[in-house]
């Protein structure tokens, strides 16, 4: 599945979509893009703040199409920024349309209305959940991998000293934990469901793994470590087997 429409239009792209890995890899938050019909393709905030973790996750697209390769995995990327409407929250979560974020104020939603967040679900949010459950449903066995990556420090607290969280959901304890353990075991310094908590309700895991019973980890890299293409390949070089030996190990 693609999206057709411009490049300036488009909510997401594809990668090798006929792999044959049963593994998918998705990446959310690929983009800091800001279509053309919002706001006249911007959000009102400063450029610097649309390079920071707010706008996307930094890194985390070119490590997702590396670990695809690796693994000849088929990948989906979102292709807009989170501060658009974030695709990894569900259609009813209050964050979904993110006005204030660690301290920058997001001028074009905060008068944002239900009909624009409608006109944002159905341009991106929606066509973006469609291609990514397409590609899901091509193998009768789907693993799903999503690829983000986490600032080292947001503002007013503590440095983060993880290189690489896992986070998964306490409803799916399969893969998550040996996961966590192998990346340990790799010498990593891993945070378990940090730094963020591996369950919410509606987010991408949740709707395209969890209510399938399909087989599922969420990879958080420390963005500082992926910020340029030599991090993106060697992480996707460290992760690859790691994942793959894991879910082997597992029997799932």
């Amino acid at each position: 599945m693609k999206d057709d429409r411009p490049i300036t239009e488009r909510a997401f792209w594809t990668e090798g979509g006929d792999r044959p890995s049963r593994w998918l890899i998705t990446c959310d938050h690929a983009t800091n893009r800001v279509p053309a019909w919002v706001g006249g393709g911007t959000l009102g905030i400063a450029p610097e703040d649309m390079a920071r973790h707010i706008a996307y996750d930094v890194g985390a697209a070119g490590l997702a199409s590396r670990l695809a390769a690796l693994m000849d995995a088929p990948a989906i990327f979102s292709d807009f920024s989170r501060l658009v409407i974030d695709p990894n929250r569900g259609e009813d979560d209050p964050t979904l349309l993110m006005r204030l974020y660690d301290g920058t104020v997001i001028p074009a939603n905060k008068d944002a209305d239900q009909a624009e967040l409608r006109r944002r679900l159905d341009r991106l949010h929606r066509p973006y959940h469609d291609a990514l459950e397409a590609l899901a449903d091509r193998h009768l066995d789907r693993c799903i991998c999503a690829v983000h990556s986490f600032t080292p420090q947001l503002r007013g607290r503590p440095m983060r000293p993880w290189q690489v969280g896992i986070l998964y959901s306490w409803q799916d304890v399969r893969l998550g934990p040996p996961m966590v353990q192998a990346c340990r075991e790799a010498g990593w310094i891993t945070g378990e469901n940090q730094p963020y908590d591996g369950h919410l309700e509606g987010d991408s895991i949740d709707r395209h793994a969890l209510k399938h019973g399909r087989p599922n980890v969420l990879i958080e890299v420390r963005n500082d470590l992926i910020a340029d293409a030599a991090g993106q390949a060697e992480w996707a070089g460290r992760l690859a087997p790691v994942i793959t030996a894991t879910l082997a190990a597992t029997g799932l």
